[in-house]
Parts: C-alpha cells; sequence; structure tokens
C-alpha cells in the first residue's frame, strides 16, 4: 500500500534517516517507537507529503488516501460548534445536503421536472454514502472521546487545547483514511477515552501508524513495532511486549558476533605478533593482516535502558501523617466537584489519583497543595515538606539558566558532581549540563522540572501528569526514582503501565466523593471488572521463542609425533580460521541488513567453528612452548 525505500533526510547537518526503508501493508498497525529527537513525528510529515525526502522514494498506490492527526492541530479554532467541526469529514454528504436544500426551496415557487429529476438523483446519492446516519455517527464517535450531549453545540474555540484535538481526532476517524497517521493520539485523553480510542483502533478496517509512548497502548493496538534509531526502521512483527523480547534476543544475538569477532581479532593480532619475525610464516601472517583489513566490523551492543543509581533523600523525616482532609466540599458556580468528603494520606503512602477528565483529579491536587480555596479544612501533619510538579510550571524555568544552574537555585546542598549525578540519571551527560534551558525541547524541560523536585528534599510530592512529553526510556527513568524515593506522594497520571509501577493506593472521584482503592493499579482494575465496569482489553498473546541450542564439538585427536601433529594443527587453524572470517562477515553483512532470523541459523555454525578453534590452538600453543 506503501513503500519507503532508501530514505535519506537531514535536519542541517544531522541525518534523522539515511538508507531507511519501511514497507506498509493493508490493514497492518504499526507502532513507531524511538527516544525523543529521532524523527518519529519527522517520519509522519514525510508520509503525509508535508515533508519531502532529500534522497529515496516514498511511494502509495491509487487507493491509499492518508489522514495525519498531528499536535499542530492544537491551535485550531473556530466559532463553529464541535459537531459541525467533526461533520467536516464528511464533505460530499454535507454539500449534497446543500444543493437538496437549495432545490427543495427552488420547488416551493417554481416546480419543473427537471428538479423533481435532480432532487431525485441527489437524494439517491446522499442515501448512498449513509447521508441520513452522518450525524448521529458524529455524535457516537465525539460522546466516544469524552463530550456531553450539551457540549456538542458549544463553539470549538472554548475547548482547551486538548479537547481540540479530541475533536480533529473525531473528524479524522470519521473520514476512514486508508492509512491513518497518528501522531500522541492519547497526549490529551483520559483513561475511559483512551480505551474508546483502542478499541476503535482495534476494529479500524484500514492500516494505522501510531506513534505513542504509552506500552499499554501500543500492546493494545498494534501488531508490528516500528523502532527508529541510529537514521534507520527496524521493524518487529508484534505488539509492544513481543518487541522487548524480541529485541532483547537479537541484541544477544549480535553481542555474541560482537564478542566472537573480538576474540577473533585478539587470535588473529596474537598469530601476527607471534610470527610477524618468522619468514617461514610471512605468507600467513600477511594473509591475517589483510583479512583484518577487509573485516566488516559487527557493531557493540548498547544498553538503552538507563539505571538510576542516585538516592533521592529528604533530611526531614515527617510524622505518621501527611495531610488531612475534612468535610470538603468544592463547587464552581453550578459544578459541584466535591461534597463533604474526608480523606488521609498517611506517611509512605504512594497514591494515584485517576479517573475521567472534568472529575477534578487536577483540583483535587491543587487543593492537597493548599492553593484551592475550599469549604472544610485541610491540617498537615509534622514536619511535612512539599513540592508540587505541575505542566504549567515548565514556563517558570529560568531560560538564561544552563541545567547546572537551575538545579543549583533550588536551594540544595548537593555538590556539584551530585547534581551532575541527578542530570545523568535523567538522560543529560557531559557537556548537555550546560545547555540552556531556553534550547531544550518540552520533554527535556518536563525531565528538568522533575529533577528539580526530586532533589528539593520535600518529603511529600505532588505531581501532575508528570509523563506528557516524556519517551519510554524517561518513563522508566521517572518510575525507577519514584520507586527508590522514600517518601510520600499523590500522582495524577493516564499513563497506565507508569501508574501500576509506582501506586500502592489509587485514589478516585465518585458521587463527589474521594474513593480509595488500597491496593495496585492492576488490582483496582481486576475490582473495577467485579463492579460491572468494562475492563480494559488484555495485551494480545506474546510468543516466547525458543534460543537455539549448540552442538558438542569434537576435539581434534592427537597424533604421536610432535612435528605432524603442529603442521597438522596449523592447518586445522588455517581452515578454522578462514571459515569463522567468511562466517563472521556474512554476520555482519545480514545484522545491518536486519536479518535476524538467518543470523541465528549462521550463529550456531560459528560458535561450533569457534569452540573447535579454541581446542585446537590450545594443543597447538601446548606443542609449541
Amino acid at each position: 500500500m506503501l513503500s519507503i525505500s532508501n530514505l535519506n533526510f537531514y535536519f542541517g547537518s544531522r541525518a534523522l534517516y539515511e538508507g531507511a526503508s519501511l514497507h506498509i501493508k493493508p490493514r497492518t498497525k504499526i507502532g513507531l517507537i524511538g527516544a525523543n529527537g529521532t524523527g518519529k513525528s519527522t517520519l509522519l510529515r514525510l508520509i503525509s507529503g508535508e515533508y519531502t525526502p532529500d534522497g529515496g522514494t516514498i511511494s502509495k498506490s491509487g487507493e491509499c488516501t492518508i489522514g495525519f492527526l498531528n499536535q499542530d492541530l492544537l491551535s485550531y479554532q473556530t466559532d463553529d460548534s464541535i459537531l459541525h467541526v467533526a461533520m467536516q469529514a464528511f464533505e460530499r454528504q454535507l454539500e449534497l445536503q446543500i444543493a437538496i436544500d437549495n432545490v427543495l426551496h427552488k420547488m416551493e415557487t417554481n416546480y419543473e421536472d427537471k428538479d423533481v429529476d435532480l432532487l431525485s438523483k441527489l437524494q439517491e446519492e446522499f442515501e448512498r454514502l449513509d447521508g441520513y446516519t452522518i450525524q448521529s455517527k458524529t455524535e457516537e464517535i465525539l460522546e466516544g472521546l469524552g463530550f456531553s450531549t450539551e457540549d456538542l453545540s458549544r463553539p470549538l474555540r472554548l475547548f482547551s487545547g486538548g479537547w481540540r484535538m479530541r475533536v480533529m481526532l473525531a473528524k479524522l476517524l470519521l473520514q476512514k483514511p486508508a492509512l491513518l497517521l497518528l501522531d500522541e493520539p492519547t497526549n490529551h485523553l483520559d483513561l475511559p477515552s483512551i480505551e474508546w480510542v483502542e478499541k476503535y483502533i482495534h476494529d479500524y478496517e484500514g492500516s494505522i501508524v501510531v506513534v505513542s509512548h504509552d506500552r499499554y497502548f501500543l500492546d493494545r493496538t498494534v501488531d508490528n513495532i516500528a523502532e527508529v534509531s541510529n537514521a534507520k526502521i527496524t521493524l518487529y512483527p508484534g505488539n509492544y511486549s513481543f518487541y522487548i523480547e524480541e529485541k532483547t534476543l537479537r541484541n544477544e544475538i549480535q553481542k555474541g558476533a560482537y564478542e566472537n569477532q573480538q576474540a577473533q581479532i585478539r587470535q588473529t593480532e596474537r598469530f601476527i605478533e607471534r610470527f610477524k619475525a618468522k619468514a617461514s610464516k610471512a605468507r600467513q601472517v600477511q594473509s591475517r593482516v589483510k583479512a583484518l583489513d577487509r573485516l566488516d566490523v559487527v557493531d557493540e551492543v548498547i544498553d538503552e535502558k538507563a539505571k538510576v543509581n542516585f538516592k533521592f533523600n529528604f533530611g526531614t523525616q515527617p510524622g505518621r501523617f501527611i495531610l488531612f482532609l475534612e468535610h470538603i466540599t468544592k463547587a464552581y458556580g453550578d459544578k459541584v466537584i466535591l461534597k463533604n468528603t474526608s480523606a488521609t494520606i498517611n506517611r509512605g503512602d504512594k497514591i494515584a489519583l485517576i479517573g475521567a477528565n472534568g472529575k477534578g483529579k487536577s483540583t483535587l491536587l491543587r487543593i492537597i497543595s493548599g492553593s484551592e480555596k475550599i469549604i472544610g479544612e485541610r491540617r498537615t501533619g509534622h514536619n511535612v515538606i512539599e513540592s508540587f510538579f505541575a505542566q504549567h510550571q515548565l514556563e517558570s524555568l529560568q531560560v538564561e539558566n544552563n541545567l547546572l544552574e537551575e538545579l543549583k537555585g533550588t536551594g540544595t546542598t548537593k555538590t556539584e558532581m551530585e547534581l551532575r549525578s541527578v542530570l545523568g540519571c535523567f538522560l543529560f551527560s557531559g557537556e548537555e549540563v550546560f545547555k540552556k534551558i531556553k534550547v531544550l525541547s518540552g520533554g527535556e524541560k518536563s525531565r528538568v522540572a522533575l529533577a528539580k523536585v526530586l532533589i528539593s528534599e520535600a518529603n511529600f510530592l505532588l505531581l501532575d501528569e508528570p509523563t506528557n512529553h516524556l519517551d519510554m526510556q524517561s518513563v522508566n527513568i521517572l518510575i525507577q526514582a519514584l520507586q527508590q524515593y522514600e517518601g510520600t506522594y499523590v500522582v495524577v497520571s493516564h499513563d497506565r503501565y507508569f501508574v501500576s509501577n509506582i501506586a500502592n493506593k489509587i485514589w478516585y472521584i465518585e458521587d463527589y466523593e474521594i474513593k480509595e482503592y488500597p491496593g495496585s493499579f492492576d488490582e483496582y482494575e481486576e475490582w473495577q471488572s467485579t463492579r460491572g465496569n468494562s475492563p480494559a482489553a488484555t495485551p494480545k498473546n506474546v510468543k516466547e521463542k525458543p534460543k537455539p541450542e549448540l552442538a558438542p564439538v569434537e576435539s581434534p585427536k592427537k597424533e604421536v609425533s610432535n612435528e605432524k601433529q603442529i603442521a597438522k594443527l596449523e592447518a586445522q587453524i588455517m581452515e578454522l580460521e578462514n571459515a569463522i572470517s567468511a562466517l563472521e562477515n556474512q554476520m555482519a553483512t545480514l545484522a545491518q541488513k536486519g536479518e535476524f532470523d538467518e543470523l541465528k541459523k549462521i550463529e550456531i555454525d560459528l560458535n561450533q567453528k569457534k569452540a573447535a578453534l579454541e581446542d585446537v590452538t590450545n594443543a597447538w600453543e601446548s606443542l609449541i612452548a
């Protein structure tokens, strides 16, 4: 349906893509992943035709229509109702409706046979295109995305950027393009809306390429993962969970190939060093020198799993109770958020505050922080030191500061080396710590702000959507940091993977009251399903592939005569080294092409020959010693 071949695209002097290829087949659902800045959104813009490649081709079939949801749509505003905006997806049906209305209006004063025929044709096409159902279809999708019936008639400009994005998503889904491109579609959705989109995408008849950092979402929507890394695109069949297992296996194979090749290089260099001054071995030495020059080097596997090894301490230990909320009532005019509700936060609580948008999660977080006026009583416990993170606080970062200066501005007593260690945990290494805040991306600013919160030595953290704009590696770092944090926190998040890894209690607002589930998010979801609520879709099964077993290798037989034995062993060494060199070169070529299944077969043969070479070499060295 769409084919990308040998794609090149440069951002200044930096290659985002170089010789990259990807083929999108009909009804394929691909999750596009990679670290921030690797060019995922750029690839969607290249596919949509918004950007032009610097090299290579992007070709599509004639019936391949493309719909693109991108973050630029957040800025779109109009006085039209959201129902009208979403219904613009039905361009032809709306044209027909206007034409039908015009003909009917004309026939009220001037009835002619030709108008009757025209009306009949227009109505026939309108009915064939399901024109009479377009409003009900639009209302169904908008309400599935969280809009109330009353919202449908309100102007789009009255809604926030996140809600406007939902309208654009609804319009795109109604258009039903053959290829749907989605850039972070869950960024501005609450949990019910995310689950609705998951089901819609799962049942979608066209192809989809979706950029997302939500692991659960990818597990439940896609059947392929395309990873962008080192200016290339590598395709993995299966969902995200399968990708994790498959990539681990591929890395093990590449690591084995790398180690085998390095051992071969060391052995060859040792042979050259031993015999470079021996005239009788000159030809063999020269042959090995040339073989090293011709060798296609297998790249070393880089561990992308950053680990947090810094302990986030706080100097003051709080009392047993952190916060009391008693008989709290909060309303905005006629809109009631909380009504006569109470809750207690104890030392060591790791609370995730979840639920649909509009239920008051952020309001409750502000009530907990003491920044929101309420009816009722809010009391903090003994020695409680609080720190609050929210997305709007990114704007309060001092743009002229570099990263180290920004962290020092918190008043921390940590040394510069300790602050560098903290920044290293959040993926800022080396000279990057001297970058100005003003040149950072949204995700990088989030990491800096989170680092500031965690070094504040507060014993009570409030975090509002901390994973927004973070890639998967950064989310994993934050998870590790919070798992090591010994204080108390309340987190608002729609990222289910994140919540399932950091919370020991779940809070939600129901019937204007704060309700608590004393367990993990996974346990909470299971409990909710027993209450009659729809359980989240279960991830697709991940099949575990068996690892290849190495066949035993026979050691060379010993000869009676040392001289004959040495000659025989040297011949075997030459033969095995040539065979290993050929296999290594073949493996390097396959690794570069991404043909990992064939690579596994060759690795078995390589390991057998490598083991034999080691045995033969040991026997040879014992004889000539």
